[in-house]
């Protein structure tokens, strides 16, 4: 049994992180929603063979909230020095939806960090993918009603069922909406906006690490044709679909999502360093 700790990057702000095992470092990034704790089910499964480790971003779980606007580039940099702490060189990374997008800004600005790439649910561009009336829908169920004066907690449980797929246990149910719960109000907005107008599509074309994405079957947010289309413009990359899984497919379906990528990380293991 390998535990589970907490601990924390120096600086502003200050990051959060759960991490557990030994061996090459891989990072679990959570979505726009989410937190490190959305990541305990493939802690426990890497752990005996690697380091692994999840963050709460900047304004996230246990991390620090910020003053000012947020720049998307900032969670790059966040990155970073999470690697720097940890003492790597290259680590696996993988995010899911705005963690996955964190992950390819992240290559863009150190492809020599990244060992390799896991990218769940996740997408390029906004413009390039979402019409601009499924933008605005992303943006009204998230922001609207915070400030109009609601706190996450009221909105946790309407998100929830419109990224879970419907055949999902409820336990699941129960993780998403205490992630969504847990969410720092003033940074989440931040976030929602940030993330939405950044607009620099990845150069998909020019990833040179084997890249793994992971999409759930029943996703409505981030269909698979999303992933195929992604997964068609990164040269080698190989495309998983988990069955009965919507936009997580590693808390829906936790089992299957970590035979996926025991399988990927145990071919590319040492090119961590």
């Amino acid at each position: 049994m390998h535990t589970t700790e907490t601990d924390f990057v120096p600086g502003k702000p200050r990051l959060a992180y759960d991490h557990a095992g030994k061996g090459p470092v891989v990072v679990f990034m959570h979505g726009i929603g989410g937190n490190r704790t959305n990541w305990c089910y493939q802690l426990a499964a890497l752990a005996p063979d690697f380091h692994a480790v999840a963050w709460d971003a900047r304004g996230y779980g246990l991390s620090d909230d910020y003053d000012g606007p947020l720049d998307f580039a900032d969670f790059s940099h966040d990155l970073r020095r999470l690697l720097d702490r940890l003492g790597v060189g290259a680590a696996h990374i993988c995010g899911l939806s705005m963690g996955g997008r964190i992950a390819l800004d992240f290559y863009s600005r150190h492809p020599e960090r990244v060992a390799t790439l896991v990218l769940c649910d996740t997408f390029a561009s906004f413009d390039a993918t979402f019409k601009p009336e499924k933008r605005a829908e992303f943006v009204r169920l998230r922001k609207e009603p915070l400030l109009q004066g609601k706190e996450p907690r009221d909105i946790a449980a309407q998100v929830a069922r419109s990224l879970l797929s419907p055949k999902s246990p409820h336990a699941a149910y129960e993780r998403l909406v205490e992630s969504m719960s847990a969410l720092h109000k003033a940074s989440y907005i931040k976030t929602i906006e940030t993330t939405t107008m950044y607009d620099k599509a990845a150069a998909l074309s020019r990833i040179a690490v084997p890249t793994l994405l992971v999409y759930g079957s029943d996703d409505r947010l981030t269909p698979p044709a999303i992933g195929s289309d992604m997964a068609s413009r990164i040269p080698g990359a190989m495309m998983v679909v988990v069955e009965d899984a919507g936009h997580l497919p590693n808390i829906e379906k936790p089992d299957e999502f970590n035979a996926i990528l025991r399988t990927f990380l145990a071919e590319h293991r040492d090119r961590a360093n």
